[in-house]
């Protein structure tokens, strides 16, 4: 009878994308706290996509599986909620875990989509993910404001500010509404106009979404950060509101 081990336990090769993200969050961001539960898997919308969940990426990373991991498309799956966090019983960071492959991934290999998106919110002050100038913006919503006080006579009053200095809500607006569904703007309009609130739209920083963040592109994610808080600043506003 053979006496060799059906098994052989070796040392786990070192994950980069796990110490990685040690160093840099306090406590590690618990990630040596993992029970293997499953709590993180149970409530994440990316379970089961490509055969993979966020338990069983925490434990490849945990294992050195690196080249494995950045040969998935799974962390691109991941929405960023951060669900996993809240149910967690140890509140592992796997989003962390997840930002840091997307960072490591070379640019020509992120998703087109977001890659695109990211590239177009550069292009203005808009920060608009679409590409939208500060012209058309202006004209959407001046163009939207005046069919609804032509058609609803009950909100002829009503406003839409853009560029008000000193108003108390700087607020964003997600940039597809104004290019795709401009009608969708006008309910929250209705609302802080119902309300009396004193809020503004501004021609810079107005759109809400960050797509540089998505794809884990720091420089250009604080980039556009940067432009929208500047707008804000300029107008003087108390509240950053960010729908998104």
């Amino acid at each position: 009878m053979s006496t060799e081990p059906f098994i052989k336990l070796g040392q786990k090769k070192k994950s980069l994308f796990k110490d990685a993200v040690m160093d840099i969050l306090p406590d590690g961001g618990n990630l040596n706290m993992c029970l293997t539960c499953g709590v993180c898997s149970s409530g994440c919308p990316a379970t089961g996509l490509e055969d993979m969940d966020p338990r069983k990426f925490l434990r490849m990373a945990f294992l050195g599986m690196d080249e494995e991991i950045l040969s998935s498309p799974w962390a691109w799956m991941c929405t960023m909620c951060q669900r996993c966090i809240y149910v967690c019983p140890m509140k592992i960071d796997i989003p962390q875990l997840i930002y840091n492959v997307r960072s490591v991934t070379p640019r020509h290999e992120k998703p087109r989509g977001i890659l695109s998106s990211c590239d177009l919110a550069l292009k203005h002050d808009t920060c608009s993910a679409m590409g939208t100038t500060e012209e058309d913006w202006v004209y959407v919503v001046e163009d939207v404001l005046e069919e609804v006080r032509e058609n609803q006579p009950e909100f002829q009053s009503m406003e839409a500010p853009m560029d008000k200095a000193g108003a108390v809500f700087f607020l964003n607006q997600n940039s597809r509404e104004p290019v795709t569904e401009p009608d969708e703007m006008v309910p929250l309009w209705k609302i802080l106009h119902s309300v009396g609130a004193d809020w503004t739209y501004g021609s810079k920083g107005w759109a809400a979404e960050n797509y540089c963040m998505f794809l884990a592109d720091n420089a250009d994610w604080e980039s556009i950060i940067r432009t929208k808080a500047k707008a804000v600043e300029d107008l003087g506003a108390k509240v950053w509101l960010n729908t998104e």
